[in-house]
């Protein structure tokens, strides 16, 4: 296929188990690339594919597959809902252009949600809505309608209205062409009949249709006063032509109703994401950068003909070499080419290319602008890479990955181990940019860190199963940090006198705190070349390479602002070298004067539970420290909204689970970091010494 108005790149997104993987199952059904459909309870959906998401029955990351919807290419990529690996979901979105996002019929727009949403809001991602599960209890399509624009200030467009609820779920009628779609075997998606509107929906239909057609009439004002004033109504394929052009510039989000796994709705679904979602031509081209990250006004043209540009989003191990799925924003890609690596700066020959459905994949010769594809045998590509042509280099605009705030100690079990687990940790951080592992200086331990207990969970899981590597587990550890309160005037002289020449640096300057968020900011207020020019570089880097261990309990420094005031210089003896030296020896003479306190990541916690249970979810969460910031009761229990400190939420799910009898869930994301109380602090830096002497 070469028709790029013919392709769709789309992602699935939405809270954890709101029938994301389900629903792809449904469309990889009925677009003919399944013939029988696994189920994810059972442990057998195509895009779940690694061992660990079968026996949980969550998806850990994103898959990708290719499938052909009413000669359209539609590019799928699944992605998580569990906020332990929103990562997978916002890379992804980084490289599509349309998004299905799933709502669940009763739950209505869950945290993970949220925070899918702003991510596509900052990507700039078209996309529809699809409310599913609504054979539930509890399911109101409408509802969710109104939360989707209370909660997350977004406009969805009613596309359908569903016939009958909960049990007596039975279809959709399409509001556009007035006509009832109606499924009446449940165990076959693509068997349903198209009926007219059953008479007790008449007036509702006509109600919303008219909404839905105002609504549409706002992209064109000429097609509006005609409407107003003539009742003239455009045809079909005009309104969706409007309708097509409001989605792709956000101004509204079309909305659908069904119940993947009852095999209702997915067609109308399907429908739309050809009709209404943008092709790769009608979207934003993607900005290039320079090496500083700026942008340089060029842009990566969806063009077959122009030179490459292809972004590296997932690096995927595999017993085959490692695979890396790419985006082809421009240019073409053929087997034997090869390309320059932007980032290394080294050229990387191309050797197999697949068009990837889930873990299997199907070997092609060449790939053009708007495919998403895999790539076998890159030696030294990570995610967020450029792929360009050798004789036109160009950067696209990198992905900016969170820090880890939860981080555990592991060693092997047997001395041979090591070698293993250090190859083994290496390809599971290619594959994951939020996935880290550090060696403490102090104890020698290996630190692995990352979202959450979850996602570590997962990592040691993945060791002792793939890569056959038995690890002890130490107890979770809370990424802290430090800070200053207080505004320090100093001064320091840097003097060693060798045989030959020696070393010299002075520095007046000020340690201050910086604003919540700043990070490290350095600003030279020296006029009439007291402290040359060329130094000023050295001695922000002496400074900013200190702040990598703070003063309290060697955590990371955070908000800090340097401003060089004076100094002097010798024209024989002062070099980058000294002024660094005394950069760094200044840090450790005036960060004890300044006030330093010790922060704590904060996270907000998003809860669910039943009604009955909802005094004792909110005492036990006082009981950890937690603010309480909201409380919403729903259809089928409470939501309550609070601000904890990690270290308390250690195992939180177990107590969740006794205290509402296995009904609750939560979730939680990172907020920011506060100073920890007194006695927090005093605790948290007796443990560390601890560790220090133990080593």
């Amino acid at each position: 296929m070469t028709d790029l108005t013919r392709y769709r790149n789309i992602g699935i997104f939405a809270h954890v188990d709101a029938g994301k993987t389900t629903t792809t199952e449904r469309i990889l059904k009925l677009t003919g690339k399944i013939h029988r459909m696994g189920e994810v309870h059972d442990g057998a959906a195509t895009t779940d594919f690694m061992e660990q998401e079968q026996q949980r029955g969550i998806t850990i990351q994103s898959a990708a597959t290719t499938c052909f919807w009413k000669d359209h290419q539609l590019n799928i990529i699944d992605t998580p809902g569990h906020v332990d690996f929103t990562i997978e979901v916002y890379r992804s979105l980084k490289v599509l252009d349309g998004g299905i996002a799933v709502f669940c019929g009763s739950g209505g727009v869950e945290p993970q949600s949220e925070t899918n949403w702003r991510y596509a809001n900052e990507s700039e991602v078209a996309r529809i809505i699809y409310v599913n599960k609504l054979d539930r209890v509890g399911a109101d399509f409408l509802g969710v309608v109104e939360q989707v624009r209370d909660v997350l200030a977004a406009a969805p467009l009613v596309m359908t209205l569903p016939i009958g609820c909960e049990d007596t779920f039975t279809g959709a009628v399409d509001l556009l062409t007035r006509r009832a779609w109606v499924w009446d075997n449940p165990g076959d998606p693509s068997s349903y009949e198209l009926r007219d509107v059953p008479a007790d929906m008449a007036d509702a239909v006509e109600q919303w249709r008219e909404r839905l057609i105002e609504t549409a009439l706002e992209q064109d004002d000429d097609a509006m006063l005609r409407y107003l004033e003539e009742g003239e109504e455009p045809d079909l394929e005009t309104l969706k032509a409007y309708i097509r052009k409001g989605t792709i510039a956000l101004d509204f989000f079309p909305t659908y109703c069904g119940s993947s796994f009852k095999n209702k709705g997915v067609q109308m679904v399907l429908d739309a994401v050809v009709d209404y979602l943008p092709n790769p031509t009608e979207v934003k081209p993607q900005p290039e950068v320079d090496l500083q990250g700026t942008q340089t006004g060029e842009f990566a043209l969806v063009d077959a003909e122009k030179p490459l540009r292809a972004l590296a989003f997932k690096i995927m191990d595999d017993p085959y070499g490692a695979l890396t799925f790419v985006r082809i924003y421009s240019g073409k890609l053929t087997k034997g080419d090869t390309v320059l690596n932007t980032a290394t700066g080294k050229n990387e020959r191309i050797g197999r290319l697949y068009a990837m459905h889930a873990n299997a994949r199907q070997d092609i010769d060449s790939a053009q602008a708007g495919d998403i594809i895999a790539l076998v045998g890159m030696k030294n590509v990570h995610t967020g890479h450029t792929l360009c042509a050798v004789k036109a280099p160009a950067i696209l605009e990198p992905m900016v990955f969170p820090e880890p705030v939860i981080a555990i100690a592991i060693a092997p079990r047997d001395k041979g181990g090591s070698e293993k687990m250090g190859v083994a940790l290496g390809k599971m951080i290619q594959e994951d940019p939020s996935f880290r592992v550090e060696t403490d200086q102090e104890t020698g331990q290996t630190l692995i860190k990352g979202m959450g207990e979850l996602h570590l969970e997962i990592k040691i899981d993945i060791l002792r199963r793939t890569h056959k590597i038995e690890v002890e587990v130490g107890q979770p550890q809370v990424a802290y940090r430090e800070s200053i309160r207080a505004r320090v005037a100093d001064s320091y002289t840097h003097k060693k006198q060798t045989g030959g020449s020696g070393q010299y640096a002075k520095i007046d300057y000020i340690i201050e705190p910086g604003a919540p968020g700043a990070g490290f900011v350095f600003e030279s207020r020296v006029t009439g070349g007291n402290v040359p020019r060329e130094f000023w570089p050295a001695i922000e880097k002496g400074f900013a390479d200190s702040m990598a261990e703070g003063v309290l309990a060697g955590f990371p420094v955070l908000d800090v602002k340097m401003t060089l005031v004076d100094g002097a210089f010798h024209a024989v003896d002062s070099s980058a070298v000294a002024f660094a030296i005394a950069a760094k020896s200044a840090y450790r003479q005036s960060m004890p004067k300044s006030k330093p306190q010790l922060l704590e990541p904060i996270m907000k916690v998003d809860v669910f539970t039943p009604a009955e249970h909802v005094g004792d979810v909110i005492g036990d969460l006082n009981r950890r420290r937690a603010m309480i910031s909201s409380q919403s009761v729903g259809a089928t229990g409470v939501r309550v909204k609070a601000d904890a400190p990690l270290s308390e939420m250690f195992g939180y799910i177990g107590d969740l689970r006794t205290i509402t009898s296995g009904r609750g869930q939560f979730s939680m994301a990172f907020f920011r970091y506060v100073p920890c109380p007194t006695g927090v602090a005093t605790k948290v830096m007796a443990e560390v010494q601890e560790r220090r002497e133990a080593a």
